[in-house]
């Protein structure tokens, strides 16, 4: 599924195409997605300027002058820019053509994406219980602290939880964890303040890093420009079960936690 840095790269590889656009009209091919599309989707955007290109959390808000396009990648979806006319394979679902010629495409093979229209995106039920940015100012390690005081839960999908802190996905929850060395197990009630200033830094670092390498590449995705990332390169732990760790040699273990395969050092995490 792409995460955080996957969104960010695509807005920044479309927003220079898209901001100050006309679209021209909306062809929707499939509206079967994990909402259906609005039926009057291409009488609300077409004649529209985009004004903006925004994300919050996982979910891009293209901004037109009397509302916005949420759109949320699902679990393989993708943004790209195309030729207006171009033969659409299967699973490309979306055309929003512009008066450049250009057209941004919509794919997603599994259809567990969305494509909504609001007139108050913030406002709208996916978007509005939704807490800070992790690399904004309202998130710190000393956030984390206080909202895991009496939380027995495990560390990891703790900070999963889109109500502590959004985007902070599979990937990266488990690439931070490891770097600030704590046990993905550990009770979130039981880990340090001292520790979770860590945490907090390492999520930040990390998200960041992964941002300017273009995010991770995993199975289907690609930025808004058709170029993969390349911050896998660069995992240390996750996906890497059984593989040795890349920094003490000692054999890497995979666990389940909140449904999802959590992979740690037993000696570098405590």
């Amino acid at each position: 599924m792409p995460e955080l840095p996957e969104v960010e790269t695509t807005r920044r590889g479309i927003s220079p195409y898209l901001i100050g656009q006309r679209v021209n009209r909306v062809i929707v091919r499939e509206r079967r997605l994990r909402w259906p599309i609005p039926e009057d989707l291409d009488i609300r955007l077409s004649g529209q300027r985009i004004e903006a290109v925004e994300r919050r959390a996982k979910y891009l808000l293209i901004k037109a002058e009397s509302g916005s396009l949420i759109s949320h990648l699902g679990m393989s979806g993708s943004l790209r820019l195309v030729e207006s006319g171009s033969p659409a394979a299967k699973h490309e679902h979306v055309d929003i053509e512009l008066e450049s010629g250009l057209a941004l495409r919509y794919t997603d093979p599994r259809r567990f994406g969305a494509l909504l229209w609001s007139s108050a995106p913030l406002q709208h039920e996916l978007l509005s219980k939704l807490g800070p940015e992790p690399l904004g100012g309202l998130f710190d390690g000393e956030r984390l602290y206080s909202m895991s005081r009496g939380r027995s839960m495990a560390i990891k999908p703790f900070i999963m939880d889109n109500a502590v802190v959004v985007g902070v996905g599979n990937i990266y929850a488990t690439e931070a964890l490891f770097a600030a060395g704590i046990d993905p197990r550990r009770e979130a009630g039981s880990v340090s303040r001292a520790r979770y200033l860590k945490l907090g830094e390492e999520i930040k670092r990390i998200l960041a890093h992964a941002i300017e390498r273009g995010g991770t590449t995993l199975r289907d995705f690609v930025g808004g420009d058709g170029q993969p990332g390349y911050f896998q390169q660069e995992l240390f732990v996750y996906g890497r079960g059984g593989e040795f760790c890349k920094v003490c040699g000692s054999t890497l273990r995979e666990v389940k936690l909140g449904q999802r395969a959590s992979v740690y050092c037993g000696r570098c995490q405590r």
